[in-house]
């Protein structure tokens, strides 16, 4: 055997064992499932993981944006008009979260914390000064206190005395500053004369600048990655009791600022929520990047906030058949003592129709009133997200309050906020840096099969260069004796006559002669 058939040989060899393997493993998807594990290990809620600080400290800036809808026809409206309101806004604000208080529980298999959220104004991208700018809205102390009592008319009667001598309307103008994070109303200071433990003191925002909505214990996804951040309870309780059925009382998901990885495009994402006392989830949209990262969009469907027509398992967050509002809207009043607090999306977007027409000023739309989370589905980071919802008040006629003679019922909005987060630069490079490692390994067979590829060409060129010098060679073998014969076999050197003996020269009586058997 020759160097070149050995080479020959050893290229194919090798070509097919590279080919093998490569589809192999590609098939049986091995190195793709050690990534995999090897990310459900190290996403995890533990002391000393990938993840771990940037959980407890997000490092990506927080912005939280108030709008406000100033009424511009209190008189008419109270008269029996529509209501028309002008959207002011955003009031900006930093907004800082940590987890407080973080502590391991049950044997590190879950971790606790309190969120606890600051917020500092941002006067560069907000439409003006919080302090001095006015908005005329509603009262909304005054229409809790009516709420209260709208069951008995003495009572609703000396209500309407004691507002009317302490100067509480339905509606009220304050300052910014003063709805978000408190003012004294005066109705609310009479009453707490003969209720100390009533609050003084109202705001949208009173009281939840530097605090938590209570302690979080949340499953760390040791020993399922899809538990990872999973709320386990909330205050110390596992169930919720403001609502009616059992499903409506679960607490499912995260807080909404951790999600497992690996997420697929199918699944639902549960997402639970203090502000609207509730969990509700999220469904996959579309395909989207963010800074070059992957991600896959979520949104809350119209069904969250259907009706329970429309939605049967909606039911139970109907307190009362009056409390079931319709398709859009969801009455908090059993989380918010009381008080006739309705949560939508801003502008009613996903609402019935019939709620927008109700108001002058209201325009929905999905670019600016909708919520969403972007995931980078390999890690299940957020590269963006924006939550948006809006607070309205219950308005109705009471018997016993003449200046509601006039009303019938009215979801009225007063504000709506969008708190917004997009992925910080150093943190995008090192998902980047993950994503690019989990890919290289992932696709290691695609190179083994590669390489076998180019193995393959390289065999063929060598097999057909072998053949072609394999018939070079054949040909001279068997065309050379060929012609020999001819030349040495077909000829003789013989005299042409007796003369060649005599004549010295020999050259012209020289001549080619077939050769001639002696014998013959």
């Amino acid at each position: 055997m020759t160097r070149r058939s050995c080479a020959l040989y050893a290229v194919g060899i090798i070509c097919a064992h590279l080919l093998v393997i490569g589809i192999g493993l590609m098939v049986a998807q091995v190195f793709r499932t050690i990534m995999h594990n090897r990310l459900k290990k190290e996403i995890v809620l533990v002391e000393g993981s990938r993840v771990f600080e940037s959980w407890k400290t997000p490092p990506p800036p927080v912005y939280m944006e108030y709008f406000f809808f100033n009424v511009t026809n209190v008189k008419e409206f109270l008269n029996g008009a529509k209501p028309e309101v002008r959207q002011v806004g955003p009031y900006a604000y930093r907004e800082y979260r940590y987890k407080d208080n973080v502590s391991m529980v049950e044997d590190g298999k879950m971790v606790s914390g309190y969120n606890t959220k600051s917020f500092v104004f941002l006067r560069e991208r907000s439409v003006g000064d919080p302090t001095v700018d006015n908005i005329t809205t509603v009262n909304i102390p005054a229409w809790a206190v009516m709420n209260k009592v709208k069951d008995s008319y003495f009572k609703a009667t000396m209500m309407s005395v004691w507002m009317t001598s302490v100067g509480s309307d339905p509606f009220t103008t304050r300052t910014v500053d003063e709805l978000l994070w408190g003012y004294e109303d005066p109705l609310l200071s009479r009453l707490a004369r003969t209720q100390p433990d009533l609050e003084k003191i109202f705001g949208l925002m009173y009281k939840k600048n530097g605090s938590n909505d209570g302690e979080f214990v949340y499953h760390t996804g040791q020993e399922n990655y899809l538990d990872y951040g999973r709320v386990v309870t909330w205050q110390g309780q596992s169930q919720l009791t403001f609502w009616t059925s059992n499903q409506s009382n679960s607490i499912n998901g995260s807080d909404g600022s951790a999600f497992h990885p690996l997420l697929e495009k199918n699944e639902r994402l549960y997402i639970f929520t203090p502000d609207l006392c509730r969990s509700i989830y999220m469904e996959f949209e579309k395909d989207v990047e963010v800074k070059g990262i992957p991600a896959y969009r979520f949104t809350p469907p119209r069904s969250v906030l259907a009706s329970k027509e429309e939605n049967p398992a909606n039911e139970g967050f109907c307190v009362s058949p009056k409390e079931c509002l319709g398709t859009g809207l969801l009455k908090v009043s059993p989380c918010r003592k009381g008080a006739p607090v309705v949560a939508s999306f801003p502008h009613f977007y996903l609402a019935e129709s019939k709620f927008v027409n109700a108001i002058g000023g209201m325009s929905p739309e999905r670019t600016h009133h909708q919520t969403f989370l972007d995931l980078n589905p390999t890690t299940g980071v957020i590269v963006r997200a924006s939550k948006r919802a809006q607070i309205n008040i219950l308005l109705s006629r009471i018997g016993g309050m003449p200046r509601t003679r006039h009303l019938n019922d009215t979801i009225f909005p007063v504000m709506f906020i969008n708190e917004s987060v997009v992925i910080d630069d150093a943190s995008a490079a090192r998902v980047q840096k993950l994503l690019l490692i989990v890919t290289l390994v992932s696709n290691f067979p695609l190179f083994i099969v590669g390489l076998g590829g180019i193995m393959l060409v390289v065999f063929i060129i060598l097999l057909i260069r072998a053949r072609k010098q394999k018939n070079e060679v054949k040909r001279i073998v068997f065309t050379k004796p060929l012609y020999a014969t001819s030349t040495e076999d077909d000829t003789s050197y013989v005299p042409v006559n007796s003369k060649e003996k005599d004549d010295p020269q020999n050259g012209t009586y020289i001549g080619l002669t077939p050769k001639v058997d002696a014998q013959a």
